[in-house]
């Protein structure tokens, strides 16, 4: 009998997570029935979006979140021995599954991870899974950038937003990133390449973004929301876009994201403001894992990975994510 280790949700969060809000369980698994497969956790990703999404999870359940898997035992011809899958399992280490759609609603089924020729397996968390297809598929189908218009980018050294900014280069713009410490500014103007770097703890912060963008901005991709956002839609120019990806400002707000009415500049600059999930583009999953492979390839594309050791650090990386304390991808090696 296969032994499972678990994270369930104890209590529900108020505000910040706590440790004690989430426990570690042990679980006996029963044998796999037709139809299904077993797997062995190897890498956990770890995202902001599990704590706009926790108020989903039900007292005792497992808490969400991807993997990549290995299948150790099967009774499902398409999903054979000795494949990595990646699938929506939450925080375990062993899963029984099937082709059911799984939870979070939407979400897609678990998905043979395609020939990486060599790159490593843990991409699939990242720039080659949901977070570059997020930007991938986000940014290119709503703001739909052309060569010589000025992007800027929030969380833009986190595993979306660095993807982002990136793809806007390839695209021929200029790029501006906004994140919380020099040390992002400087991952993100010399190893990125992006163009120019505001910190959003300036007290000055608008007459900065000013004078990085003096001819406004023309699209925004936005994942932190709040009085942010605010400020810098009040910079875009006309028929500028917008791009909603996340709240991260108010994840942990038990009033929800703080700012001044947006309608003026939505208004008067005319501006197009669209959010998305990236599930709207299910249809056309590989094709954006294909291209950002193709580009790392090319070298068009940059990746960094925040890896930490051990399933039991799950809760600790989840805090360090909701903080702002890691660049690029968080992943938990099992």
């Amino acid at each position: 009998m296969v032994k499972a280790k678990k994270f369930v949700l104890e209590k529900p969060f108020d505000g910040f997570p706590k440790a004690s809000d989430l426990k570690l369980v042990k679980e006996d698994l029963r044998p796999i029935k037709n139809g299904e497969f077993l797997t062995e956790a190897v890498f956990l990703s770890v995202d902001p979006y599990m704590r706009s999404l926790a108020h989903d999870v039900a007292i005792g359940q497992t808490f969400i979140g991807s993997q990549v898997a290995k299948i150790i035992e099967s009774k499902n011809p398409k999903y054979p021995v000795g494949k990595y899958v990646v699938g929506e399992f939450g925080w375990r280490t062993h899963t029984i599954a099937d082709e059911t759609p799984p939870l979070p609603k939407g979400y897609p089924v678990p998905w043979i991870i395609p020939d990486l020729e060599g790159l490593p397996l843990s991409l699939s968390l990242g720039i080659l899974g949901m977070p570059g297809n997020t930007a991938y598929f986000g940014f290119l189908e709503i703001c739909k950038p052309q060569p010589g218009e000025t992007v800027v980018v929030t969380g833009a050294a986190g595993a979306v937003g660095s993807i982002v900014g990136q793809i806007a280069k390839i695209k021929g713009c200029r790029v501006i990133g906004v994140a919380g410490s020099d040390d992002k500014g400087k991952w993100l103007t010399q190893e990125l390449k992006f163009d120019h770097y505001v910190n959003y703890k300036d007290k000055d912060f608008e007459t900065k973004l000013a004078e990085a963008a003096p001819d406004g901005i023309d699209c925004y991709f936005d994942n932190v929301g709040g009085d942010l956002a605010n400020k810098i839609m009040r910079q875009m120019n006309l028929f500028g876009r917008v791009s909603v990806c996340g709240v991260s400002s108010a994840y942990n707000n038990k009033d929800g994201a703080k700012a001044d009415v947006v309608q003026f500049a939505v208004l008067f600059k005319q501006l197009k403001v669209e959010g998305f999930i990236f599930t709207r583009w299910l249809d056309r999953w590989f094709e954006g894992i294909l291209q950002n492979k193709q580009w790392i390839k090319e070298g068009k594309l940059v990746y960094r990975e925040s890896v930490r050791q051990g399933f039991e650090n799950m809760f600790d990386v989840f805090v360090e994510v909701l903080k702002g304390d890691n660049v690029g991808k968080a992943i938990v090696k099992v």
